[in-house]
Formats: C-alpha cells, sequence, structure tokens
C-alpha cells in the first residue's frame, strides 16, 4: 500500500533559501560596487583649473574697471544764441589756439550792434555839443565880469574923488551927491563879486559836466565792444590748442543754439588720466600715493593714485590714476582695467583666487592626489586676498595641486575622480 507524502513543506523551504540567497547577493552586490573606485563621479581634466599652492612673496592688489579721460578739457560754449551755418571741424580734429570750427549768425545781434553805435555817436555828439556850450558860456560870463569891473572901478573913483572934496571942503559935494556915489561903489562891489563867484562855480561844474558825458560815452563804448564781442563769438574759435572730443548731443547745420549752449570741446593731448572704480568693499585700503597697473588691452603702464572720490556711487568709489608714460594706444574714453598694490606679503602659503572664497575665510576645495586621477575635499583656511591670489593659513601645503574652478556640482561627495 503506498503512502502519499506531503511536499509542499520542502517546496517552502526552498523557496526561503533562494530568496535569502538572491537578497544576500544584491546586498553583496551593492556593497561591492560602492567599494570601487569607478563608483567615484568622474570629472573631465580638460574642464578644470588647477593650480599649484605655492610659498613666497605674494602682492595684494584690488582691481576695477575704468575709462581713460583727459586732464584738462577745455568745454566751448555759445556765448549768444545763434544758428549753426556752417561746422568746419569734426571731433578727432586736431586744432591750434585760435583755429575757427564753427560760424553762426543772429541777426538780432547785428541790429543790437548797430544801435550800440548810433547810442555811442550820439553821446560823443553831446559830448561837442556840451564843450561848445560851455565855453561859449564862460566867455559871456567872462565879458559880463568885466563889464561890472569897469563900472565898479568907475565907481570906486567917483566915490573917491567925492569923499576927498568933501573931506577938503563940504561945500564942494553935497552930502546927497557923496552918498548916492558911495551906495552906487557898494553895489557894484558886491556885484562884482557875485559876478566872479559866478564865473569860478561855471569853471568847477564844467569839468564835472563833461566827465559824466564821458563816462556816459565809456559806458557806451563798453556796450558796443560787448556787441562786438557777441558778433564776434559767432565765429566760434577754440581757445585752446588739442583734439576735439564728440559732444553726447551732436550738433548739425542749421540748428538753433540757445546761449550757454555746449558747442564742442577740446581735449589737451599727452595729459590722460585713468578713472578707476574700485568695489567699496576694497576701496578703503586704497590711500593715495600708491602704485597701480593700468591694463590698456594691448599696452600696460604703471601709474600712481592722486585722488579718491570722497564719495560712493553705484557700489564704487572712483579713484584717479596718472600714468607714469602714454602709450601711443592711449585714447580719451578708452576702456581700461586697474590694479592697485596695496602691500607686499612676504614669505607667505598662497594659491590662486578659487570661484567662492572671500578673505579670512574656511572653504572646502578639491585637492588632487599625488598621482592625478583623484581629487578629494579638504577644508582651508583663508587669509589675505589679492586680485588673482588667496593667502593660505592652513589645510594646505606648497606643491598640493587644487582645483580652483567652480565644483559646486559636486557638493554631494568628498571625492571625484579625474579623467585626463
Amino acid at each position: 500500500m503506498d503512502i502519499i507524502r506531503d511536499t509542499k513543506p520542502q517546496k517552502k523551504r526552498k523557496r526561503i533559501i533562494w530568496t535569502s540567497a538572491v537578497i544576500v547577493g544584491v546586498v553583496g552586490i551593492t556593497l561591492g560596487v560602492r567599494a570601487l573606485p569607478s563608483a567615484l563621479p568622474t570629472v573631465e581634466g580638460g574642464t578644470i583649473w588647477r593650480d599649484t599652492v605655492k610659498q613666497g612673496t605674494m602682492i595684494r592688489q584690488v582691481r576695477g574697471p575704468g575709462t581713460l579721460v583727459p586732464e584738462q578739457v577745455r568745454w566751448i560754449t555759445a556765448v549768444t544764441p545763434g544758428r549753426i551755418d556752417q561746422i568746419i571741424d569734426l571731433p578727432g580734429t586736431t586744432v591750434k589756439k585760435g583755429d575757427v570750427i564753427m560760424r553762426m549768425s543772429n541777426p538780432d545781434v547785428d541790429m543790437q550792434l548797430l544801435q550800440a553805435q548810433q547810442q555811442l555817436s550820439q553821446a560823443e555828439a553831446q559830448l561837442s555839443q556840451l564843450k561848445s556850450n560851455l565855453e561859449t558860456q564862460e566867455l559871456q560870463q567872462r565879458g559880463t565880469v568885466a563889464t561890472v569891473r569897469t563900472q565898479y572901478l568907475e565907481a570906486k573913483r567917483t566915490y573917491d574923488t567925492n569923499q576927498k572934496l568933501f573931506d577938503e571942503n563940504a561945500n564942494l559935494v553935497a552930502r546927497a551927491t557923496l552918498d548916492s556915489s558911495k551906495e552906487q561903489y557898494d553895489e557894484l562891489t558886491q556885484r562884482l563879486k557875485i559876478e566872479q563867484d559866478r564865473l569860478n562855480v561855471m569853471q568847477k561844474t564844467q569839468q564835472e559836466q563833461i566827465d559824466a558825458q564821458n563816462q556816459q560815452i565809456e559806458r557806451l563804448q563798453e556796450m558796443v565792444q560787448f556787441n562786438k564781442d557777441r558778433l564776434q563769438s559767432m565765429q566760434v574759435t577754440v581757445p585752446v590748442a588739442g583734439v576735439l572730443a564728440p559732444l553726447d548731443i551732436p550738433l548739425q547745420e542749421g540748428q538753433w543754439v540757445q546761449s550757454g549752449q555746449q558747442l564742442s570741446r577740446v581735449v589737451v593731448p599727452g595729459r590722460l588720466k585713468a578713472e578707476i572704480r574700485i568695489p567699496q568693499t576694497q576701496a578703503q585700503e586704497v590711500v593715495i600715493g600708491q602704485r597701480a597697473l593700468i591694463d590698456m588691452r594691448t599696452d600696460s603702464v604703471y601709474g600712481k593714485v592722486t585722488r579718491i572720490d570722497p564719495a560712493v556711487q553705484n557700489g564704487t568709489v572712483t579713484i584717479d590714476v596718472v600714468p607714469d608714460s602714454l602709450p601711443p594706444s592711449a585714447r580719451a574714453d578708452l576702456s581700461v582695467d586697474g590694479n592697485v598694490i596695496i602691500e607686499k606679503l612676504d614669505n607667505v602659503v598662497h594659491m590662486g583666487r578659487p570661484t567662492f572664497g572671500q578673505a579670512n575665510s574656511k572653504v572646502s576645495i578639491f585637492k588632487l592626489t599625488p598621482d592625478g586621477k583623484e581629487a578629494r575635499r579638504v577644508t582651508v583656511e583663508l587669509g589675505a586676498s589679492s586680485v588673482n591670489e588667496m593667502e593660505v593659513k592652513s589645510g594646505l601645503k606648497p606643491g598640493d595641486v587644487v582645483i580652483l574652478s567652480d565644483m559646486s556640482q559636486w557638493d554631494g561627495y568628498n571625492a571625484v575622480r579625474i579623467k585626463n
């Protein structure tokens, strides 16, 4: 008689064994894969920026963009309103002092000059007439004084004679006759004094009247000269030799300009300076007299800081750097870069400036292994900073090779594999 065996427990046992084996295998494979070097993320060696840590002298600098501007600029403005008839010289032209660069016109200026000249002519004619009248009046007064003096002398002789006769014999001259001659003599004495005083006053006031008229003539002459200058200013000339520079809004022939409007500007050649805009956080270390390097793209020259703007504009401080000499490529309004030398640090450990890193802070960067196949994350304490360099206080030693480029995409890893 056959006995039926129950095979279900055996099948269940085998299933458990196989499942456990699969789980153990998966876990082992996962741990093995993680342990393999090939599990590290790979970075293309040609895409990273490396630098070697050095020990020695480090030059601290601050950097900013700027522009070459002339030290001496003469603006030419319109003295009087007028219409531009002709533009003779355009921006970029080399001009000499007194050269005519523009011609203008204004009929009102011509008319005002004619009116001033007419008033001057009238005043001069009035002066001539005044002198003639004063001389005539003086002659008439002199005649009056002479006539009165004659009458006075005649009256004096008559009185003296009557007085003498009366004193010798009272019967020779009546008392009434003596008194009458005395009264006439006194009257003519007073009249002569009055006429003489009138002549003196007339002589004194003559010069005052002439001086007043002369002053009026001088004022009119100044008005005439002023209008002549206004008319002459319509022929626009340059006050100094130099090169004409462009305006923000160019002028056109036939355009009407107002008094005081800018017509042109003259740049004196050979006297250019660099206006460098330094970030306000770094400008506090800049002082007058420091040396600076001006990069003009094609040429580089050294200069000296001569002025620091006390105001902050748009987060920057403007400084003036006067170059020691100017290359032929220097032009006004040329864009430049300026590096101001702050200080010189001797015998310090330093490296290139990383993408992320501020002075006196701690950063984590990747340091390459000796074979250059991997880079491992290290914490570095930074010190003083410069334009392209940073001082290393701790975390690195001279000869270490580090990655300075942006590695933020590998922030979750402590090491990366370098593919050369």
